[in-house]
């Protein structure tokens, strides 16, 4: 009943804010620095181009701005631009609460945005939905270059480095690696790194698979056989463990970057490693992040929105960015840069990003994760061998999907 009521009382505020006729606002979710800077580009637009509108920026973490978001346009109303992740669109389609782009640019610039590793841009349906300003947001292996000169290219490599760094650490338990590995997002790439994945073409689930199988007791023996992660790490835990050196690599994305280097800390970037038994690297999910157009725009609201998206795409505020958190553009002129190139950090970004796999973008992957979840994390606390869960996830995902569906 609370949230209930923090969600109606939330909506109200929109309803009621959005009647500015000459405003268009932004909702996101860039970490304070990336607010601070986009504040200052809006206000560039704003005094280069429509100094008599008002244009503004609004936070919310993930989940929220998804569902404030389709409250708010339903509604008929809403911010003009949704900047967010690729997976969004799927569900905001279903939804009718965004409205495709390609009558409002022209092919020049769409062919300006990169294509490979993955399309920047999300076109679902036959419709373009998402202009991406970024691409990635994958992960990867972050080391401790203090601790670790070299990064391990295998498992076995990494199970390895074990008896050296417990013999560094004295009397402190350090890991050798920590990450966020009971959620299932973590988990994917190690799914790929034995061939499987979490849908088929048809979006339907393959998730009573060997491949995760394999991968979940991958996962359970480096925690419980081999003792090189922690016995639990949510991503917080996670997180600090490896800011404190007691744990001597993560696996993360690129948002937490910044977040080491700003702790002084000598890190490099990698690709996972490699599983030895089939050849082949874990897969993280690669994705855009990128603008969306509110359904409710029209008439000059919507031309002037337009024009914002494409200013903020722009090669140059793209880089603006880029310099400022590591992000990797997505147009073509900025992704070429010298500022991309000579950066080892985004440079070894891109080299995990090319292993990657993209982001679906159909509602059904919000099921699946909601089907993944407890099976896969009943594995660690004993309720479930990794055959069990893995029949489980199926059984779970075809039911959340057959019900919503």
């Amino acid at each position: 009943m609370k949230k209930l009521i923090t969600v109606c009382i939330i909506a109200l505020q929109f309803l009621a804010c959005s009647r500015d006729e000459k405003k268009i606002m932004i909702w996101h979710y860039r970490r304070p620095v990336e607010r601070k800077l986009m504040t200052e580009v809006l206000q560039r637009f704003k005094t280069e181009r429509y100094p008599d509108w008002q244009f503004e920026e609004r936070f919310y973490n993930p989940e929220e701005l998804r569902q404030y978001y389709i409250i708010a346009a339903l509604a008929g109303r809403g911010p003009a631009l949704l900047l967010g992740p690729s997976d969004n669109v799927g569900p905001l389609v279903d939804l009718e609460v965004i409205q495709p782009i390609e009558p409002y640019v022209d092919r020049e610039y769409l062919d300006s945005f990169i294509t490979e590793p993955l399309s920047a841009n999300i076109w679902y349906r036959g419709h373009l939905y998402q202009i991406a300003d970024q691409v990635g947001n994958h992960l990867c292996l972050i080391y401790n270059k203090d601790l670790v000169p070299k990064p391990p290219q295998s498992i076995s490599e990494l199970i390895a480095l074990k008896e050296r760094l417990t013999k560094t650490a004295g009397n402190a338990a350090r890991y050798v690696l920590t990450w966020n590995f009971i959620e299932p997002y973590f988990f994917v790439p190690f799914m790929g790194g034995y061939g499987g994945w979490i849908m088929d073409a048809e979006n339907r689930p393959t998730l009573d698979t060997e491949a995760t199988v394999k991968a979940a007791q991958l996962i359970y023996d480096l925690r419980n056989k081999y003792q090189v992660i922690p016995k639990e790490a949510d991503y917080e835990f996670a997180n600090q463990l490896f800011k404190d050196g007691y744990a001597a690599m993560i696996i993360n994305g690129p948002w937490s970057f910044s977040t080491y280097t700003d702790n002084h800390m000598n890190i490099g970037i990698t690709r996972i490693p490699l599983i030895d038994e089939t050849g082949l690297w874990p897969t993280p999910i690669i994705s855009p992040l990128g603008y969306s157009l509110n359904v409710n725009l029209q008439g000059e609201k919507l031309q002037i929105a337009v024009e914002l998206l494409r200013y903020l795409t722009s090669p140059e505020i793209e880089l603006e960015f880029t310099k400022l958190t590591g992000a990797i553009p997505s147009r073509k002129e900025a992704f070429a840069s010298e500022i991309v190139k000579n950066n080892e950090i985004i440079q070894s970004s891109i080299y995990q990003m090319e292993v990657g796999r993209p982001m679906p973008v159909v509602t059904e992957l919000r099921w699946i994760w909601d089907a993944m979840r407890p099976s896969y994390q009943a594995i660690f606390t004993g309720n479930m061998t990794p055959k069990e869960a893995a029949k489980d996830m199926q059984r779970q995902a075809e039911k959340l999907i057959r019900e919503n569906r």
